[in-house]
């Protein structure tokens, strides 16, 4: 048990580094697109190619993790991307940029699903939920953190330097896991899991299930509503909801710190669910309950000019929307069991692809219309429709694993 803890909380601080370092550039985008010139359709394309990429290469770097193991891959997946974190401050025009961030996001691409696969291996399937449920509520607040430390660095240092001083702190954690984690067993030598060795991809089972297509849609119209927070709340704040750069700073972490609770209630939910009603009730009736009120939530936090409102509305808005994230990854590790890697990272992917065209469509609507409230309600129609997509997952349908 003290074993599963250490590497839990090691899991714990790889998710809040990759929301930190991911959210940075969000919190930095008014001083970095004001000194280097970029318009706000261009700035769409620098947050959409980390998206993008990091799209492309989930399910590889996800499926790699369940063959080789994940102490080697989430090592790599760490000091690529501190690499590219730290070369983000050394910018100097909106190509360059653009080839930072999308280098960026194919580093990053499959920390979540190892990061599943190593609690698919070293815990039991009631604490599954739980699991992801930390580790999601942890990334949640390393966003909170981004805008917390990113505004008084930049002040102290320049966004530059802030974005070195960021690159550093993952090289330390890769260090640190790359010396405890052993795959397939705990730190004294036992078994790891239920099983040794490592599942093949099935490729043609995730391509040929129903379920499998109807979480990748469900996920893919969801994250329209979470990238909407990545990538342009900040700017919102400021441009829309008429914000202080240094009041963005206080009111850009509030989402976060509500998706860090909703994340640990939403985890512990399912759980108790599961264990009180089955594994269908039990994961489908939050997943979905939690989607359709967030979609409310954000059109209503369009409606409102007044600060306060705005602050709690969308506050609700995303940490509502957070008590699903941690049951839809419980729902791939109870789908995909040694495959946990692999039904993650489709699912992932298509979250990501869905944020890339969430992220640049966003910066084209706002040129075009002047208005940020147009693409906030065709994002709140999405997440709208991720809320019945989740209706039609069943979590006790497996797919069969291929050794």
């Amino acid at each position: 048990m003290k074993n599963r803890n250490v590497t839990l909380l090691l899991l714990v601080a790889l998710a809040m580094l990759t929301f930190l370092d991911r959210i940075a550039i969000s919190v930095a985008g008014p001083r970095m697109q004001a000194e280097l010139g970029i318009s706000p359709e261009r700035w769409g394309w620098v947050l959409g190619a980390f998206v993008l990429a990091y799209g492309l290469f989930e399910i590889p770097t996800g499926a790699l993790g369940d063959r080789m193991g994940q102490r080697s891959v989430l090592t790599r997946i760490v000091l690529w991307w501190s690499g590219f974190t730290a070369l983000t401050g050394l910018a100097t025009g909106f190509r360059g940029l653009l080839l930072t961030r999308f280098l960026f996001g194919a580093g990053e691409a499959g920390a979540y699903p190892n990061a599943s696969g190593v609690i698919a291996r070293w815990f039991p399937v009631r604490e599954h939920a739980r699991c992801q449920g930390f580790i999601w509520a942890a990334s949640r607040f390393g966003g909170a953190l981004a805008p917390l430390l990113v505004v008084p660095l930049q002040t102290a240092v320049g966004w530059r330097a802030a974005f070195g001083i960021l690159g550093a702190v993952g090289v330390l954690w890769a260090v640190v896991w790359r010396l405890w984690y052993r795959d397939g067993t705990d730190a004294d030598g036992a078994v790891a899991g239920a099983k040794k060795g490592h599942a093949s991809l099935p490729w043609r089972v995730l391509a040929a299930s129903p379920q499998m297509r109807t979480i990748v849609a469900m996920y893919w119209c969801y994250a329209w509503g979470s990238w909407f927070f990545f990538a342009w709340f900040p700017t919102y704040l400021v441009k829309s909801a008429g914000f202080t750069e240094k009041q963005m700073g206080v009111i850009a972490a509030l989402p976060f710190l509500m998706g860090t609770l909703g994340n640990l209630v939403g985890g512990t939910i399912s759980d108790r669910l599961v264990a009180r009603w089955g594994l269908r009730l039990g994961r489908v009736a939050p997943g979905s309950l939690s989607l359709a009120v967030s979609a409310g939530l954000l059109v209503a936090m369009t409606m409102t000019r007044d600060k306060t409102a705005i602050v709690i509305l969308s506050s609700l808005g995303f940490g509502v929307a957070d008590l699903m994230l941690p049951v839809a990854w419980a729902i791939c590790l109870d789908i995909g069991r040694e495959s946990a890697g692999a039904v993650t990272g489709t699912m992932n992917t298509a979250g990501q692809l869905g944020g890339f065209v969430c992220s640049v469509t966003f910066g084209y609507i706002v040129q075009a219309t002047g208005s940020y409230s147009v693409p906030v309600w065709i994002i709140s129609a999405l997440v709208l429709v991720a809320a019945f997509l989740f209706t039609r997952i069943d979590p006790e349908v497996r797919l069969p694993v291929l050794h």
